[in-house]
């Protein structure tokens, strides 16, 4: 999704703070290291740990550096566990595709000093050929932060950040993955199957907006009807 004519912009504007979990655990490293034609990072063989209490930000952005890196098809497996994490930046251009394999939970802390000024929970940056797979939720944890949000009520607030967003990303998929809160997507080429955006609290719900968007759908898409 970029920001030119013909270029697909999404914008999944939820409520914030979807799931994230996990804090980084000083445990036994293991080279994760691919080698030949392409490769898979395992964030735990990382350092990450599963157990939704240790922040694994350092052991993500590691396996997103070695993938981005290497040549051929890369994986980034997240697997089963609660993976607690704050402010995620993937930028391109990668030499290679990479995949972004999610089994488990990827959770957001609700620490927002983590986030720079209007920044981002996960944001994805001019990376082509990218896909984002599997069943596990990006949770942004929202109904646990929204109120520390006042915005309604004053002008000189805190804007929580957007749990998802993906920027000049050409050629891209997302699929299967359930995306818990709000998020914004914009990118050309993209193909969305079986997606499903959940609100998770009380009083709002999730919406997509999109402007200028090209792109496919298959499958269910839950509250996405953006093409």
């Amino acid at each position: 999704m970029a920001c030119t004519d013909n270029v697909m912009r999404a914008l999944f504007l939820l409520a914030l703070f979807c799931v994230m979990h996990g804090e980084k655990e000083e445990s036994k490293r293991i080279d994760a290291k691919a080698s030949g034609p392409g490769g898979s990072f395992d964030i735990t063989k990382l350092g990450a740990s599963g157990n939704g209490k240790i922040d694994n930000t350092k052991a993500v952005q590691e396996a997103w550096a070695s993938a981005c890196g290497d040549t051929g098809k890369q994986t980034i497996l997240i697997p089963k566990g609660d993976f607690l994490v704050g402010q995620l930046n993937f930028t391109g251009p990668c030499k290679g595709d990479v995949t972004i394999h999610v089994d488990g939970n990827l959770l957001s802390t609700m620490d927002l000093s983590q986030y720079k000024e209007h920044g981002n929970w996960i944001e994805i940056l001019r990376v082509d050929n990218l896909v984002i797979t599997g069943k596990g939720n990006l949770d942004g944890l929202g109904p646990a932060v929204w109120s520390k949000n006042s915005c309604a009520k004053k002008y000189d607030c805190k804007i929580l950040p957007n749990s998802l967003v993906m920027d000049f990303v050409n050629n891209g998929e997302v699929s299967g993955v359930t995306l818990l809160c709000s998020a914004k997507i914009p990118c050309t080429g993209v193909t969305m199957d079986d997606i499903n955006v959940e609100y998770s609290g009380t009083n709002n719900k999730t919406m997509a907006i999109c402007t200028n968007a090209k792109g496919s759908t298959k499958g269910c898409l839950k509250e996405l009807a953006c093409f």
